[in-house]
């Protein structure tokens, strides 16, 4: 099947944005990487901010993909662990710079922010208020494990560090496998 001339747009922009971050992503600076010109763009996209949430939007469905081949199944059939097993797994094993950066840069715009929350919100929401007891243990056991995933995406995102392919591997694995105990 062929990518549509959208989703290569889309694919180019996201490289863009990997190798100059958010701001660069201008019609000018994605027609020259999609091979097309400016008019091309404008055909798909009536301003930077409409190219700007289709890119959030594009970025927020791959992730979508991934964690449903991550977990064997829609977030709708996974149990609150398996979908968190699944966010670990794809936001350490395979979150980009890009990725990063619309998301940082999301966080100052509603409507952008909204395409991340309604991800997160689905695959690894903050653990629901309990009363004391072993519940609320496992929900912040839960919540800690959360935090470790996205720490460590974003400790290699921002900087240049990268750790050994099979560490990583074992990281990730370690965090998911601690929420089957």
């Amino acid at each position: 099947m062929r990518t549509s001339k959208r989703t290569q747009i889309l694919d180019a922009a996201t490289r863009v944005v990997q190798r100059e971050g958010v701001k660069s992503v201008t019609f000018d600076s994605v027609a020259a990487e999609a091979g097309l010109t400016k008019g091309g763009l404008l055909y798909h996209f009536a301003s930077r901010d409409d190219l700007v949430q289709a890119i959030h939007q594009h970025l927020a469905d791959r992730w979508e993909a991934d964690l449903v081949a991550a977990a064997g199944k829609p977030a709708a059939e996974a149990t609150r662990d398996e979908r968190l097993a699944a966010y670990t797994r794809v936001a350490i094993q395979s979150a980009t710079r890009a990725e990063l950066l619309l998301m940082l840069e999301g966080s100052t715009n509603t409507a952008h922010a909204a395409v991340w929350e309604a991800v997160t919100e689905r695959w690894a929401p903050p653990p629901p208020p309990a009363p004391a007891s072993a519940s609320a243990s496992a929900a912040l056991d839960r919540f800690i494990l959360r935090l470790a995933a996205d720490g460590l995406w974003l400790y290699e995102s921002l900087t240049s560090d990268r750790l050994d392919p099979a560490m990583r591997q074992a990281v990730a694995e370690r965090i998911a496998d601690a929420l089957d105990q």
